[in-house]
């Protein structure tokens, strides 16, 4: 007689097939009408209209073109942090380290300062130093991971915080501006991307994201690469039988993630108005935790570079948009309100990916689990010897 398994593990499975059995567009859908139902109860709850406040949202991220393009400023780099997770997830791996990479990607920009170019040949040498600086940073985790088995959570994560304070200590000792000790030297004119739409935060760097999504897209659905980075994320069992190198496509996937990444920083240090520049004093305000917020937009949007462009604008429309139910009406939603809503709908939004990638999460969870389990039991010999 078959043992009985426990309600819970019978409740998700239930759920994961009923998701499963609907379109993705549909699934996302729902989950973001639910997402926006708790939200109002939430509002509702604690004496806010949830109908006006939702339209003062609407209206910030998507009432003309001001607010569209500062919806899609702040969509620009999270299309990019969005792809290094989702990339990696795609060969099977959980890149966190998003963030540390965008940071070096936005210092290594700077660096263009030192160089005279025209406008286009400066542009571009400002997007190879991100992305290169992005891949190098990406290189240690991969090669901790492929020669000493080192879990990619543990590593990146780690890689976030150096990356962090090297960046934080670039920024105010090294290529600081003389005049303005709280920011660093200004990105040259001729290497700023130009802005898009007048008077707004909009820039061309808006390319660079779309581009790069669409490359992402060719490369792992059109590619015999592609397919194999996918096959080896998938099954990495099955991938090794058939030929397919897992190392290689890990190795692959970490070095697009970082350049994605790299490119973010870039993004942000040569695309918004009016300092370019990094604010050291500020401690990297301006590039902080949208490598974090990447992870969202990659769940959210069912870690495919289409659906990912989507959701980074849903997500640059909600950023745009909270603030505007901050002073919208007669009672106005507090920032802390519209923290706890835009964390609903998110929430919400990703619950479909989430279930979709628990078998992988246990699956990795195990392996991190055994790691620390045998470093644990190596440091109790040493002290026993």
């Amino acid at each position: 007689m078959t043992e009985q398994r426990p309600l819970e593990s019978r409740l998700l499975r239930g759920v994961h097939r009923t998701l499963t059995g609907l379109h993705p567009a549909l699934e996302s859908l729902l989950a973001a009408v639910v997402g926006l139902l708790v939200g109002a109860i939430l509002m509702y709850i604690w004496g806010f209209d949830p109908w006006k406040a939702y339209y003062a949202l609407l209206r910030g991220a998507y009432g003309g073109s001001y607010e569209l393009s500062s919806s899609l400023a702040r969509a620009t780099p999270l299309i990019l942090t969005a792809l290094t997770f989702s990339i990696c997830l795609r060969a099977g791996m959980f890149n966190i380290g998003a963030e540390g990479q965008m940071y070096m990607g936005g210092i290594a920009s700077v660096l263009v300062v030192y160089f005279v170019l025209p406008r286009g040949l400066h542009q571009l040498a400002g997007l190879l130093f991100a992305g290169f600086a992005g891949a190098a940073w990406s290189l240690v985790p991969a090669f901790l991971k492929l020669t000493r088995g080192v879990h990619e959570v543990i590593s990146t994560i780690m890689f976030n915080w150096i990356s962090r304070w090297l960046a934080l200590y670039l920024a105010i000792f090294v290529i600081v501006d003389p005049a303005r000790p709280e920011k660093t030297l200004s990105i040259p004119v001729s290497a700023r991307f130009p802005v898009l739409v007048p008077r707004t935060d909009l820039s061309y760097a808006i390319f660079v994201s779309v581009a790069f999504a669409l490359v992402s897209y060719f490369i792992l659905w059109h590619t015999a690469t592609g397919y194999e980075v996918r096959a080896a994320g998938l099954n990495p069992t099955a991938a090794r039988y058939g030929g397919i190198r897992n190392r290689r496509t890990m190795f692959l996937a970490f070095i697009l993630g970082g350049i994605s990444a790299g490119l973010a920083g870039a993004s942000i240090v040569m695309g918004q108005p009016p300092t370019y520049a990094i604010f050291g004093g500020g401690g990297l305000s301006q590039l902080a935790n949208v490598g974090f917020d990447g992870m969202a937009v990659a769940m959210v949007g069912r870690n495919h570079p289409l659906g990912i462009l989507v959701a980074a604008l849903f997500f640059g429309g909600l950023n745009a948009g909270g603030r505007v139910m901050q002073f919208y009406g007669s009672n106005p939603v507090p920032l802390e309100m519209v923290r706890v809503v835009m964390g609903a709908i998110v929430l919400a939004m990703s619950i479909p990916e989430l279930i979709r990638l628990l078998p992988l999460a246990k699956q990795q969870g195990e392996k991190l689990i055994g790691l620390l389990r045998r470093a644990s039991r190596r440091g109790e010999e040493g002290e026993a010897t």
